[in-house]
């Protein structure tokens, strides 16, 4: 579905976008994580035809973005800070996108007005409060229907319920029309969630591209007590991540497979040993832990 190929953006003499590399898969919910000035919403912009890149490719279906009406209509965009005309309410607006979107669907909005019915259809989108506004417009995106749905920051302001009731919506139309989801988001908690598939992003790179599964099969967080207070010397080879003792328990973050990590230390004989699942947002820590941070001392 999405494309991108040695992409560089530069801003001033400033590299934002750095030959960044990633591909996203027709019908998938990918989240995009990094810290801030990674590159996230600079990248959603060349996805969404907004930048024009340095070099590199951006494709959508083999298309590029940039200056393509035809692609630009099946992509809708919800950013972190909201755009509308100046008096425009969500009625307006659904007259505007129904005139630019080919598979708008009228009897769509009318079915979601009980989804959202705390959005006065007729108030001017810029005097609603912020999670109304991105109520508006996720009412809005899915009357769109379109085939990509680039979503940066999409449910900040969104209570919980509602928050829930919108990933529904969404996930329903992933596996009912196969749309693709691309999400940036702080909210790790939450993309883990909903994710099949995840990027890292750090200094205008793609770290790590790899579906959720396989990013949480390939580090494992283990408490282990052994017969001793002192943890024995673990073999070269086992990439330990991070090590923190309480009393006699040893938490240990490794790269690797549960289960092989788990036979190799078996041989060490502990008294305890015990796999804890570990977060998307503890992953992202240990994988940036050498690239933009200091690792923390963090034992869950």
């Amino acid at each position: 579905m999405i494309k991108i190929e040695q992409v560089v953006k530069t801003f001033d003499g400033f590299r934002a976008l750095d030959r960044l590399t990633m591909q996203v898969a027709k019908g998938s919910i990918y989240g995009l994580v990094g810290p801030n000035g990674a590159g996230k919403s600079t990248i959603l912009r060349h996805i969404t035809g907004v930048y024009r890149p340095d070099s590199g490719e951006v494709l959508v279906d083999s298309q590029p973005v940039y200056e393509n009406p035809a692609v630009k209509q099946r992509i809708f965009s919800i950013p972190d800070e909201l755009y509308y005309f100046t008096s425009a309410s969500t009625r307006d607006m659904m007259h505007f996108y129904r005139g630019i979107y080919p598979n708008f669907s009228t009897e769509r909005y009318e079915a979601l007005k009980d989804a959202f019915a705390t959005v006065d259809e007729k108030h001017p989108i810029r005097r609603l409060s912020k999670g109304m506004q991105k109520q508006s417009a996720f009412w809005l995106a899915l009357c769109c229907q379109p085939d990509l749905l680039v979503l940066d920051e999409p449910v900040d302001g969104l209570d919980p319920v509602m928050r829930r009731q919108v990933w529904s919506l969404l996930m329903n139309d992933v596996s009912q029309r196969g749309t693709t989801v691309l999400v940036s988001s702080h909210n790790l908690r939450e993309l883990e969630d909903v994710c099949d598939h995840v990027g890292i992003l750090s200094r205008g790179k793609v770290l790590l591209e790899r579906s959720l599964s396989d990013l949480q099969d390939n580090v494992v967080k283990l408490q282990v007590v052994f017969d001793s207070p002192e943890p024995p010397a673990l073999p070269e080879d086992l990439q330990l991540l991070h090590a923190a003792q309480a009393g006699r328990v040893h938490t240990f973050i490794l790269r690797g497979n549960a289960v092989q990590v788990k036979n190799r230390l078996a041989a060490y004989q502990p008294l305890l040993m015990e796999a804890l699942p570990l977060t998307l947002e503890e992953i992202f820590i240990y994988e940036l832990g050498g690239e933009d941070y200091e690792v923390r001392d963090i034992v869950l």
